[in-house]
């Protein structure tokens, strides 16, 4: 039976249309999800939107019309950013479906039931931007303004249940000691341990200013506080509150989730504040809350007041010059996985398009194809040629042989395989394609050192010339297996191109990586992958 693996996304705030950051942290997880199932791993991907809450139903007036009316319009534009971008996510879940809220409300009772919420009153800070309430001393520090978007915090003062978060120090502190990759990366967790120390509050649970959200079992005047409906939607997907129901049967198995896919802006919510709440269900914890960076674009940071977020309409303008493939490889290897956020140039994009891309990717596997169907009429030769030992012996002043003895293509397309596969299952995206994409610049480096169109001129050098494209079209073959994740549609047409019939979700990647896969005599057509594109004009006008 496959190992299972389940990833999450964050589900995204419906106040407003969805933008590159929503874009960005979908991609990783369907790019770690295509990977995994591909390497024969029993895969849950899920995402979706949050629709309860103040800043909902504050827009929703401003515009006349319902918190619900609202929240459908953009749930709409969220899912489909599915289709546009190629996501492979299992299930999309909305807070207002009923499965959601009904089980949000078993969980919440739960928590009654064990004393772990209570009734009590807050005045205090509270950052509406987040829905977040901000101890004193926090507030202190960050001059009254929120750390997200800058605006002032808002004195508040409510009657409300609390969760007693508190009462988690110390279990919290040992998951920290015990579980170092709980939070990644390091600095992210760095961050928590640090707010940890400053100890734990008991956080509110519930909301009467205002009416949309989930209500409090047996007490509807009270809403549910958001965060705490948010959060829940990881384990109502699964059913994990309604054990006598389909979903239940059919996806508890998945947890607890292998990967929790974030923004670092709410990392405290789900590396103090969720697993506190799961340790008081008794329900197991994540494995990893992965935080990543943000997009910043030109330089600078993104905002609604300069205008210069990077929206549904510019990434659909980039998808159209460049390609789907291209804006997910630039999403997958130039993105903000690390500590540090990640600047969006448009300049730099086409520079990544031509560079790897164009020049290597696309060249090498055209330049590969078209010297077999220019030499040997498009069918793949054998992988024969000299014997190695007896080249390894041979001298010459024109020592062509020696080349393929030094390259042991069976060996160093095995380390890639190994070691793109092993920085997937850690995340680390752009070392995992970076693998593959090393792989395709030997080939490049192999070619311009045997300078096979020049045996091609020397019959008795026939069998070698053979075993030379050969191997360059195998190598480049694995490639294809390890890139389809992040660029599926141009790795299925190469596949295609080499007459081969691939189905990643039948878990063959490691089978398929071998050495040999590749059959002589097959059939090779011309490839153009990645034509070249010379000019970012196009884009640059449309920013």
């Amino acid at each position: 039976m496959p190992k299972r693996i389940y990833i999450t996304t964050p589900i995204y705030y419906v106040n407003d249309k969805p933008h590159i950051g929503h874009a960005y942290t979908t991609t990783v997880c369907d790019v770690y999800a295509r990977f995994m199932r591909f390497a024969g791993w029993d895969v849950f991907f899920l995402t979706g939107t949050d629709e309860h809450g103040m800043r909902i139903e504050k827009v929703a007036t401003g515009r006349a019309m319902s918190p619900q009316q609202l929240a459908d319009e953009n749930a709409v534009a969220f899912q489909q950013l599915s289709p546009l971008l190629g996501f492979t996510n299992d299930d999309f879940i909305r807070t207002t479906e009923p499965r959601h809220v009904r089980q949000v409300q078993t969980f919440v009772q739960k928590l009654v039931d064990t004393q772990t919420v209570y009734l009590g009153e807050f005045e205090g800070w509270y950052d509406e931007g987040q829905e977040e309430y901000i101890p004193q001393t926090k507030a202190r520090e960050l001059d009254y303004r929120s750390p997200v978007n800058n605006l002032p915090l808002v004195r508040a003062k409510e009657h409300n249940f609390y969760f007693r978060l508190s009462a988690f120090q110390g279990r919290l502190e040992s998951l920290f000691e015990k579980n170092p990759d709980f939070v990644r990366p390091e600095a992210r967790r760095n961050e928590v341990l640090g707010r940890l120390r400053e100890g734990l509050q008991d956080v509110p649970m519930s909301r009467t200013n205002f009416t949309w959200g989930v209500p409090m079992p047996h007490d509807p005047g009270h809403v549910i506080y958001v965060w705490i409906d948010a959060l829940m939607n990881y384990i109502t997907a699964l059913g994990l509150g309604e054990p006598d129901s389909d979903a239940y049967r059919q996806r508890s198995k998945y947890w607890p989730a292998t990967y929790h896919i974030i923004g670092k802006e709410i990392l405290w919510f789900h590396a103090v504040i969720w697993p506190a709440v799961l340790m008081a269900l008794d329900l197991p914890l994540p494995k990893c809350v992965y935080a990543h960076s943000f997009w910043i674009r030109e330089g600078q940071k993104m905002s609604k007041s300069l205008g210069n977020f990077i929206d549904l309409t510019t990434i659909k303008q980039y998808v159209d010059r460049y390609g789907l493939d291209a804006w997910r490889y630039y999403m997958a290897t130039h993105g903000p996985l690390g500590a540090t956020d990640a600047d969006f140039r448009a300049d730099h994009f086409h520079t990544v398009y031509n560079t790897d891309l164009a020049n290597t990717l696309g060249n090498c596997a055209s330049r590969t194809a078209a010297m077999i169907n220019k030499y040997f009429d498009g069918f793949v030769p054998a992988e024969a040629g000299p014997n190695e030992s007896a080249l390894a012996d041979e001298e010459g002043p024109d020592d062509l042989h020696r080349p393929i003895a030094d390259h042991d293509w069976p060996a160093i397309t095995k380390e890639a395989v190994s070691s793109s596969t092993a920085a997937m299952e850690k995340i680390d995206l752009a070392r995992s394609i970076g693998c593959a994409i090393g792989l395709v610049r030997k080939v490049d480096a192999f070619i311009n050192l045997t300078e096979p169109y020049k045996l091609a001129k020397d019959e008795s050098k026939r069998g070698e010339l053979g075993a030379i494209l050969y191997q360059c079209l195998e190598a480049v073959r694995i490639a294809s297996l390890l890139l389809w994740a992040v660029m599926p549609g141009k790795m299925s047409e190469l596949w295609s191109a080499l007459g081969l019939s691939i189905e990643p979700d039948a878990g063959r990647l490691a089978e398929l990586a071998e050495w040999g896969g590749l059959e002589p005599g097959c059939r090779v057509r011309k490839i153009a992958l990645f034509p070249r594109v010379d000019t970012l004009s196009v884009i640059e006008g449309a920013a």
